[in-house]
């Protein structure tokens, strides 16, 4: 059974960056297409980005495009993130997601990991 780890979070000023890893137990992580979803206190919880299971094909949320990348090899998969905002603060996860036709989707399946906290502020 897949089980995923969530690690690089942090405090970072505005415009500054994080990495943010997603490792998995139990199974190759892959064998699945893989979503980032953050959750900030207050919000409904938001697919930020996802990636296929081959790396060819990602998709961001509207509010991460130009600033936020995922990619992916072997063991981990990972979210760059660039020019950061307050906005971005929350409880990021990783978490499988569906595919279609070889594009992933926000839609998770499986088991969430604790996450972990991005805190934007000066």
């Amino acid at each position: 059974q897949l089980q995923l780890q969530e690690s690089g979070g942090g405090l970072v000023q505005p415009g500054g960056s994080l990495r943010l890893s997603c490792t998995a137990s139990g199974t190759s992580i892959d064998y699945y297409g893989i979503a980032w979803f953050r959750q900030a206190p207050g919000k409904e919880r938001e697919g930020v980005s996802c990636i296929s299971i081959s790396g060819g094909s990602t998709n961001y949320a509207d509010s991460v495009k130009g600033r936020f990348t995922v990619s992916r090899d072997e063991t981990a998969v990972y979210l760059q993130m660039d020019s950061m905002e307050p906005e971005d603060t929350g409880v990021y996860h990783c978490v499988a997601t569906k595919m279609d036709q070889g594009r992933c989707l926000f839609e998770f399946f499986g088991s969430w990991g604790p996450g972990t906290q991005v805190t934007v502020s000066s």
